[in-house]
This record gives structure tokens, sequence and C-alpha cells, in this order.
């Protein structure tokens, strides 16, 4: 339909019909535009009265509010406003901006018409162009059915508006959703036709400018994301690009390289570092790295040793386009490490329980260890708690919250002990990692090592131990560079070192290296007293392990405790305990409960009874006899742990007969194998 002096003449007789004189209105007039026709039923529903505009207006507070919850339409709108207003200049156009209930946000036009529209039509910024309010107009109207249209002339609700033609366009943001209008209005008696499409024009470069705005905001805001992301990351974190150049970064990698924050931005990392020199080129990696331990040269000539990682950024086609790179302290890692292998300490001198001489000296001395750097040597039997020693003496110390690693020198085999305590580099030999391996020194910084069973140390490794104990420094195996190590030594023995200087089985320069601070553990069998304190204690926390109510032990079992001779110490009187709470029918340990050992044995062995063999046995007749034989063979069993090689080198007899005599005495040889 097009709009002509017919058809606008045609419209003010339906107007006066339906609106003036309020004849009913049928569901449709086929000679009114149907959107025109819907939208006055509608206005007549909102009761507006036909010659004049409800004054609907927002205070100077309201508005300010309106303006600047729509801040960003007005800002991309205006300038296409602006551009579309330049093309009606002094034609007595007028270009109104409002938000999607109607409200204008922004008129532009020419001044004496604006003011003769205001007095006129009440059109100003912050007057509302709803149907609800305004009745069939450009504005509301284009809000409600949400698509481009023009109203002519006497389409117009109110007859004020019956001299103009309004061109109208809803605004989209980029979800879709209306959020205005942008309106052209001019007099009915200039051209119109092509007034729409330059609207329509104009809102959709309004809303494509918006989904670019929006689009903007939502990468800036996600480059602010992961720069927060990698500020918060506790890695250092270097991105860059094939070329080298650094494209994004945090700030612990820039305290990692020991460089200022703003020197890494959009340089290339030949700047920051020494590419040939380091062990690793970063812009050499082709492929993920998981925790490779390197070194970087900084340009400050600063060698900085790192666990790296990296990820390889691809294209969708495979191609590489950069590279993260992830950095870490080797002496974080090596903490991370031992935190996650169980490298710490867990006692303290409130677990070494006793009361004896012995005891309390031996902690005395421990405990000024403790505030002291110096090596530290512990001796004394198996079982007597060296180890629990060492750790109490770590947790006292300014290195308690480094990390504390144990090595026992006599359970590794002699070609694993120098790559365990100095490592090695990739490649050093068969069978080593491609990535190379720390060493309990490395992984000890800042803490201690606690060598148990020194004595057992092959002697060519001991010239090793001593030179890093006189450097301080360590090489890896296959290694060339020397790295600085942090560690207190603490070493443990339970034979005789001096003897085994003399043997020449140990470096003396070794020994009174390691001898500084000497502490001797004493065995059981001197702090008897000890035993019935230690018992009860065993007694609690096992029965708690295992679930179990024990309230304690007979005198006589006690008896048999106190009078036995602990040859495997408090280790020993642990295991028997713990046998004893699982055999334990009641809720109290008894003399049935104990190992044939303590059962038998109540005594410490006699000196008579420890010098019987095999010439004097026959000597003896008849029961006596056999009480002594019976007896010698149970203490043997007892302290060998039921060793029956030892046992029969002890006893002066053949293996064979051993048995014999085992199976004679109805002996079962695994309950000594548990003490």
């Amino acid at each position: 339909m097009e709009f002509t002096r017919e058809y606008n003449h045609l419209l003010k007789e339906k107007w006066d019909k339906y609106i003036v004189k309020g004849q009913p209105m049928p569901d449709a007039d086929p000679e009114i535009r149907s959107f025109v026709y819907d939208s006055w039923k509608r206005s007549k529903t909102h009761g507006i009265p036909p010659f004049e505009v409800k004054d609907k207006r927002l205070s100077e507070e309201e508005l300010k509010r309106k303006l600047n919850a729509n801040k960003r339409l007005i800002q991309v709108a205006h300038s296409y406003i602006q551009h579309l207003y330049s093309f009606v200049k002094g034609t007595n156009f007028v270009l109104a901006l409002t938000d999607a209930e109607g409200y204008v946000l922004d008129i532009i036009g020419d001044d004496n018409m604006i003011q003769a529209r205001t007095k006129k039509s009440g059109l100003t910024i912050g007057c509302c162009r709803s149907e609800q309010y305004a009745g069939t107009n450009g504005i509301g109207t284009c809000l409600f059915v949400g698509r481009p249209i023009q109203i002519w002339a006497s389409e117009h609700y109110i007859k004020p508006h019956h001299e103009y033609v309004c061109s109208a366009a809803p605004i989209r943001n980029p979800q879709q959703q209306i959020i205005g209008c942008l309106d052209v209005i001019g007099p009915i008696e200039l051209p119109h036709n092509h007034t729409l499409a330059m609207v329509s024009a104009s809102t959709d470069g309004i809303e494509k400018e918006l989904k670019m705005l929006e689009a903007y905001n939502r990468l800036s805001m996600v480059n602010k994301q992961m720069a927060s992301t990698l500020q918060a990351i506790d890695s250092g974190i270097i991105m860059f690009n094939t070329q080298g150049i650094i494209s994004q970064y945090n700030q612990l990698a820039c305290q990692i390289l020991h460089l200022s924050f703003d020197s890494l931005k959009d340089k290339p990392l030949s700047s920051i570092i020494d590419l040939e020199d380091s062990s690793l080129n970063p812009l050499n990696i082709t492929h993920d790295i998981q925790n490779r331990e390197v070194s970087f040269t900084t340009y400050k000539n600063e060698r900085i040793p790192l666990s790296l990682s990296s990820s390889i950024i691809k294209s969708e086609q495979g191609t590489q386009l950069g590279t993260v790179l992830v950095i870490n302290e080797a002496k974080k890692i090596h903490k991370l490490v031992n935190r996650l292998s169980g490298f710490t300490a867990t006692y303290t001198f409130d677990s070494i329980l006793g009361k004896a001489p012995s005891i309390i000296e031996a902690k005395k001395i421990a405990e000024a260890a403790a505030k002291s750097n110096s090596n530290v040597l512990i001796l004394g039997e198996s079982g007597t708690g060296k180890e629990l020693m060492a750790q109490s003496i770590h947790n006292a110390s300014a290195r308690a919250h480094g990390p504390f690693i144990a090595i026992n020198c006599g359970s590794l085999p002699k070609g694993l002990i120098e790559s365990e305590l100095f490592g090695y580099e990739p490649g050093a030999f068969t069978g080593a990692n491609k990535e190379g391996y720390p060493g309990k020194f490395e992984l000890a910084q800042g803490g201690t090592i606690f060598l148990d069973e020194i004595g057992d140390m092959p002697l060519e490794l001991q010239t090793s131990l001593l030179r890093v104990l006189q450097t301080k420094e360590i090489v890896r195996i296959g290694g060339k560079q020397k790295k600085k190590i942090d560690v207190r030594i603490m070493a443990a023995t339970n034979v005789d070192l001096l003897q085994s200087v003399q043997k020449k089985e140990f470096r003396s320069d070794l020994y009174y290296r390691i001898n500084v601070l000497s502490i001797e553990v004493p065995p059981l069998r001197d702090r008897k007293s000890d035993i019935l304190l230690l018992t009860n204690h065993f007694i609690s926390s096992i029965s708690r392990m295992l679930e179990k109510r024990i309230d304690g032990i007979t005198s006589d079992a006690e008896q048999l405790l106190y009078d036995y001779n602990w040859p495997g110490n408090i280790r020993e009187l642990e295991n028997v305990i713990e046998r004893a709470v699982n055999l334990a029918s009641g809720h109290i340990i008894t003399k049935e409960d104990l190992p044939p050992a303590i059962t038998y044995l109540s005594n410490t062995p006699t000196e008579s009874q420890d010098s019987l063999s095999e010439e004097t046995m026959p000597k003896l007749t008849g029961d006596v006899a056999e009480s002594q034989s019976y007896k010698r063979l149970i203490s043997v069993l007892a302290d060998e742990h039921g060793n029956v090689s030892k046992a029969s080198e002890r006893l002066g007899i053949p293996r064979r007969t051993l048995y014999r005599r085992i199976k004679k005495y109805n002996i079962n040889i695994d309950e000594f194998r548990l003490l």
C-alpha cells in the first residue's frame, strides 16, 4: 500500500468513525493497514485521548538514571544519528532515539523546529512515546511490532501527530533483544520514499557496532581474566610466538628470573635469556615437556636452575603458533616432591619417652645439637630409636620447615648409592631417566639428610661424601656443573666406627668430619626402668590402631618383660606388644600372650648358661641337661631373631643338627622372626 491523498482522506474518515465517534471496531478493516488497525484497537483499550498527548515524562533524577543505564546505546547511536541528520538538515526533520520502553534519550533537529514541536507535541528528552501513552505512533508501534515501520499522517492515533510521517526501526542487542528505537519525524508534505531505508541502515550499523563493542569488551574481559589468572598461578608463566616474542607472562616469572615486570613485555626471549648458554633453548621446543630440570642464563649473566614444563599452541591445521612455558624454581619443586614423597620428620623430643638417666642425657645432648648446624653422629644398637632422635633434632632446629630425607646406606646396592645421593644428568648411563634425576642432597636443600648405617657405605663413596662436606657442592653423575647445597648431615651407625677406621673400612677423615656432635642412644637393657612406661605407651597406641580394647598388662607378664634382655631393643618391645594385643582374649595382656623367648627366659642368661656348648652338654645328666639345652637354644634363637644359620654358628653345631633339636622341642621358629 502506498500513501496517497485518497488513502489519507479515507484514514480521516475511519479515524473519526472509530476513534472520535467511538463506533465499535470489527476484528479487521481491509482498508487500513493491519498493524495500524491493531494499534488503534490497543490505543482505545489504553484509553488514550485522541486530541492530546498524555504528559508522561521522567523526573530529573529518573532521567539521569535512564541516561546512565543506556550510556553505551547513546554513545554508539549518536554518531549514526548525526550522520543521518546530515541528509535531512534544514528540512524540518527531527531524529529521536528511545530506549526499549519508549523514553526519548536523544533528539537532533533544527533548533526552531524542535522548540515548536516541543510546545505542540511535548517531544522532549525524557518524554515517553510508547503506545500506552501516545497511541499509534512511529516509536511506540515500532517497539510493539518489533520491525521497521512508517506511520503516515492520519494513521497516528492522536490528532496533533496527523501532520507528520514517522519512519522508525528497532535496535537490538547482540542477544536479539530490543533495547531501543530510532525514529525520523518529518512533515507529511515532504517525500519519504527512502527515509525508512535510511533509518533501517542506521539501526543496522548501530547493532553491528554494539555487537563489535560487546565482542571487544568480552575479549578484553577474557584478556583481563587471563591476566588475573596468570598472576594467580603459583608458577612462572611465559607465552611467546614462533619468533620468540613474549605476549603474556606473570609477575612470578619475573621474580624467578630476577627481572623487572616491564622488562618482558613484547620483548624477544633472546633479550632476557642467553639462548646459547642455557641448557635448553625454548625456541627449539616442538613438543610438550613435563618438569624437566634446566638452567637459564639471564642477560645479567646469572645462571638460574629451573623446573620447566611446556605446552605447544597449535592452529586447527596443526601448525605451531607459539609456546607456553611453565617455570618453577628447582628448590620449590624439590620441596613439593619431598612433601608428596613423605620426606618429612614427624617425631619430636616429646616422642622420646623415658626417665632413665641414660636417655635423659642423650636427649640433653640432642637438644643442644638442635640449636647448632654442625654435623651429628648418632650411635646405638638396632632398634634403639636413632632415626627418632635425628627427626627430633631436625624438628627442633632452624631447618624444621625444610625436608628431612633418610637413606639407609646399608640397604641400597653399591651401584645405586651414588646416583641416589648425588643424582644424574639425562643419558648419564644406560637405563637412566631421560629427564635426569635429582639426588637426595638436592632434594634435601634447606633441610637435613640422615645417613643411616653409614658404617656400611662403600669406601669409594665415602670419598665423594667427604668432598661434599668440605665444598658444600655436588656434581651429578654425568654432569659438569657444580650445584651449591645447604644441607645439614646427620649420620647413624650400630657398629664401632673407630674399629672400622682401624681396619681401613672407614675413612678416618670422614669419621672426624661427621663426628662433631656425638649422641649415644642407650639400649633398652640399660634403661629397664622405662620398660613399663614404654609398654603402656605401646598398648595404648597399638590397641587404638587395631581398634581393640586393651586396658593393661598383668604383673607377672610385666615382670617377664622386665627380666628379658631385649636384644632387639625398643623395636622388639613394640613388636612384642603388638603381637600380645592381637592375641589377647580379654582386655588384659597376660604372660600367655607373650612369645616363648620371653616366657621361658624370664631372666637374662647367666654367664654359665651363656657359655654352655655341645662339648660340655654331655657332662650334664637327666632333666638338668635337657633344661639347659632347651634354654640355651631358645636364648640364641631369640637373639638371632630366628636366623637358623647364625644360631647354628653361635651354638657351634651344624644346621641339620639344629633343625633336629627345633623339631624335638616342638619350637615354632616363626615366633622368633616376629621379634
